[in-house]
């Protein structure tokens, strides 16, 4: 009997250790796909950030050469 219950225990022990596994599990698959989600969205946002600084650097050219005109006609 004492055989028994010592079984009954170790059986809820491994139970409750596979119910914790699969929690921890599925929770650690919820976070990986956060990541992939996290990495993607900064990826484009780092492609928006280059299309703007190589949009605001043709600004600047234009703006140069609007000024070199301006001078050009006045000077």
């Amino acid at each position: 009997m004492n055989n028994q219950t010592t079984l009954n225990k170790l059986a809820e022990k491994v139970s409750q250790i596979l119910q914790e596994y699969h929690a921890l599990k599925g929770e650690n698959e919820m976070m990986r796909n956060e990541i992939v989600t996290l990495k993607s969205d900064c990826e484009l946002k780092n492609q928006e950030i280059e299309k703007l600084i190589e949009d605001n650097a043709m600004k600047d050219i234009e703006i140069e050469e609007i000024v070199n005109k301006i001078e050009s006609i006045l000077g």
